[in-house]
Formats: C-alpha cells, sequence, structure tokens
C-alpha cells in the first residue's frame, strides 16, 4: 500500500481503478462458481440445470479474466524471467521493465481495438447464443474497458521511470 502512495495523482486514480476492476471480476467469478454449483446440484438430484450454464460461463468468464490485467501489471504481478537480467545493472534492468511495460501497453491497445472491431462486427451479424439468444457482442464489448486499462497501465509503467527521472532532476 505504500508503494500506491508513491504513484503521484495519475498513479493512484489507474491504480483505483484497476482494483475496482479486478473486484468486479472477482465477483462475477464468485456468481460464476455458485451458478455452476447451483446448476450441478440441479441436474444431479433434480433433472434441472441452470438453462444456458455453459453459455453464461464462457461468455462472462472471459470479460472477467480481462479484468484482472491492468491490476496484476501494477502490482508487478506479470510473470518475469529474471534468471537472464540477475546479473545485469539496475539500470538495465530498468529499461527492461520499460520496455516490457510498453509492449504490454501495446497489447492492451491492439486487444482493445480488435476486441471493439469484433463487436461491432458480432453485433452487425446480430449473432446470439443458442440456448439464452443472448447476444454475443456484448459479451466481447464487455471487454474493451480492461483492455483500455490494460494499455493506460502499460504505459504507465512503462513511462514511469522516465518521468521519475526528470522530475527528480
Amino acid at each position: 500500500m505504500q508503494e500506491t502512495q508513491e504513484r503521484g495523482p495519475y498513479g493512484r486514480i489507474l491504480f483505483a481503478m484497476a482494483t475496482w476492476f479486478a473486484y468486479a471480476g472477482g465477483a462475477v467469478f464468485i456468481g460464476l462458481v455458485v451458478m455452476s454449483v447451483v446448476s450441478i446440484v440441479g441436474r444431479k438430484l433434480f433433472n434441472a440445470p441452470v438453462p444456458g450454464d455453459v453459455e453464461v460461463l464462457q461468455m462472462s468468464a472471459a470479460f472477467a479474466s480481462a479484468t484482472f490485467f491492468a491490476y496484476c501489471h501494477l502490482m508487478h504481478g506479470d510473470v518475469k524471467v529474471d534468471f537472464f537480467t540477475a546479473n545485469m545493472s539496475s539500470k538495465r534492468r530498468v529499461l527492461l521493465d520499460s520496455a516490457g511495460s510498453l509492449l504490454i501497453a501495446l497489447l492492451g491497445a491492439l486487444l482493445a481495438w480488435r476486441t471493439g472491431i469484433g463487436a461491432l462486427s458480432l453485433k452487425e451479424a446480430g449473432e446470439s447464443s443458442a440456448i439464452l439468444e443472448v447476444p454475443v457482442w456484448i459479451a466481447q464489448a464487455m471487454m474493451v474497458p480492461s483492455f483500455v486499462l490494460m494499455a493506460l497501465a502499460g504505459f504507465y509503467m512503462g513511462l514511469q521511470p522516465w518521468l521519475g527521472a526528470t522530475s527528480k532532476s
């Protein structure tokens, strides 16, 4: 928590948004677990599963998974291979971390763009799920804000070493 105070106003807002997105994703996953248990018990005991449970699970899990990316990156929770950088100077490690964050930013921007285009395409096609007939584009469009937040987190973390160095000078 001390690190969030060092982030500055933009970083604190970004961290708060990422935290709330992660909470929302966690709540969705909890709801999916409850729905799955109810559906499995209903199927086994009463021959009455939750209609469309697999559809809801697929669409909701995709959205919920995307909500964690920005928080994970801001908390340095990404998978890193430190074996190659263990003997490097701290300046080089910072440079590589910064480059990695900028790549995360570009990936987030690319995913947001292509997911948004895909959602619009699905909307135009009028595709819906088989059982519940929920428009598929809605689930895909719900991932776009998470990818945008991931891109912002990547840009923030990628530029942070350079902005911090210039503000101290």
